[in-house]
């Protein structure tokens, strides 16, 4: 029988611009999540360089759910799901690592990277009632895209790229495949995964949770979907622009244009640490002494990206060249990959954030922080993963994240009250958050 989305435990949505809260506080909602939302969908489990080798594995945890993500013996990337065929003991339980096979803590089994079975001991106490061929590694379908390793439980789901859509089309042209992590940062958040999507998929927020940002930026956003997946950006039409103070200061703008914009990479590249390239603050800084102070905003931007490239060249990182400008303002700031990868990005660098929900608890999930950048061939640092539970226990997050996560829980906290119903979505600045939800409900709609 099909479970209509009317019939879920929660009020389904009367119109766009209407959440319910259920969507985020029920746990009968996040179990039939991790039953027909999360086995069907692509999902990011790691990122290339993490299995350079045979034997290097990544594992993830969603829902309930684990992955093994491994390079096998044969250079091929491969993903299991993370349990053992014996007696359904979780069979790695490092996050990730090296090895020539795997063996299951509990009665020792042992599996090819490939997945196959290696060794049974005592197999013979079966007899002939259990083929080897019966207790492999259960597969899921990987496939690759700009250096992201992705997953899906559905062997038979359609292709990443369609399923990507536009937002391929839009965003190859970045060249995330020649990126390196700079950093990987995990934090346990106490709110429900959704609520740490919704933090970060849209602009409308900036002039509440991030007030220091409206001295050094403009804002409204606009915001638009693209099939299951979102992004915003801000309306060149009626902006003051990067490093102009928002009109909401009631503080007028300046006609000298590049100390502001400066200010505006140098002060993301110091509180973000990632969305920016560590080399965009210095070539930046060339506009001051390498640009007249009449010169127009476009000119100003044209002649800080000019010194970026520049700056790439001549450190051996590179340039992607076909990254057009017209590209790059079709491609706004942020993208929201359904249902929990999100992005931001510029020619040489990018954040991404993943966002996993923890088992069926409705108000825990995991947010990974990852930084991405492009690096002359043998400069990229080790990978190092650091992990904070809570949150708080890092004291460098910086001023935004600090911010958004404090706001997060508070938001978890406040739904929970009588006097909330639902998320009243902002129409043009919350699309992403609306379309998030609309496509949510359409695979809740399907059997199991």
């Amino acid at each position: 029988m099909v479970v209509r989305a009317a019939d879920i435990p929660t009020q389904s949505p009367v119109r766009e611009d209407w959440v319910p809260k259920a969507a985020y506080l029920d746990r009968e909602f996040a179990e039939l999540e991790g039953k027909r939302l999360w086995p069907r969908v692509w999902q990011v489990a790691c990122r290339e360089e993490e299995l350079p080798k045979p034997g290097h594995f990544v594992t993830t945890d969603v829902g309930k759910e684990s992955f093994l993500v491994v390079r096998s013996s044969d250079n091929k990337i491969r993903a299991f799901h993370n349990v053992c065929q014996h007696r359904g003991r979780r069979l790695v339980d490092a996050v990730a690592g090296h090895t020539h096979h795997f063996t299951c803590g509990f009665h020792a089994w042992r599996y090819n990277t490939d997945g196959t079975i290696r060794q049974i001991p005592d197999h013979q106490d079966w007899g002939t009632r259990m083929p080897v061929c019966e207790v492999g590694l259960k597969p899921l379908k990987v496939e690759t895209w700009g250096g992201f390793v992705f997953v899906n439980m559905d062997l038979n789901a359609k292709p990443l790229i369609e399923y990507l859509g536009y937002a391929y089309e839009i965003l190859n042209p970045y060249e995330f495949e020649k990126m390196r992590f700079r950093s990987i940062r995990t934090a346990k958040l106490p709110v429900n995964w959704k609520v740490a999507v919704e933090a970060f998929n849209e602009g409308y927020h900036v002039q509440g949770t991030h007030p220091q940002a409206l001295q050094i930026m403009d804002d409204p956003s606009c915001s638009f979907a693209h099939g299951p997946h979102g992004m915003f950006f801000q309306p060149e039409v009626g902006s003051r622009g990067l490093g102009q103070p928002s009109a909401r200061t009631n503080k007028q703008p300046t006609a000298d244009y590049r100390e502001g914009i400066v200010n505006y990479v140098e002060y993301f590249e110091r509180d973000l640490k990632g969305l920016f390239s560590d080399q965009h603050p210095i070539a930046s800084r060339r506009l001051l002494t390498e640009v007249g102070p009449n010169a127009s905003y476009v000119e100003v931007m044209s002649k800080m990206v000019q010194f970026w490239r520049e700056a790439a060249i001549e450190s051996g990182s590179g340039w992607p060249d076909r990254l057009t400008p017209e590209v790059m303002a079709k491609a706004g700031i942020d993208w929201h990959i359904f249902p929990n990868f999100i992005t931001l990005m510029t020619p040489e660098s990018a954040i991404c954030y993943r966002i996993r929900p923890d088992g069926d608890n409705p108000e825990s999930c995991f947010f990974d922080l990852w930084a991405i950048q492009r690096y002359a061939p043998g400069k990229e640092p080790p990978i190092t993963r650091e992990y904070y539970d809570p949150w708080r226990e890092n004291k460098d997050w910086g001023e935004v994240y600090s911010q958004d996560f404090a706001n997060a829980e508070a938001v978890q906290r406040g739904m929970k009250s009588r006097g909330f119903e639902a998320s009243r979505t902002n129409p043009k600045q919350e699309v992403p958050v609306s379309n998030f939800h609309k496509y949510i409900y359409q695979y809740l709609d399907q059997a199991d």
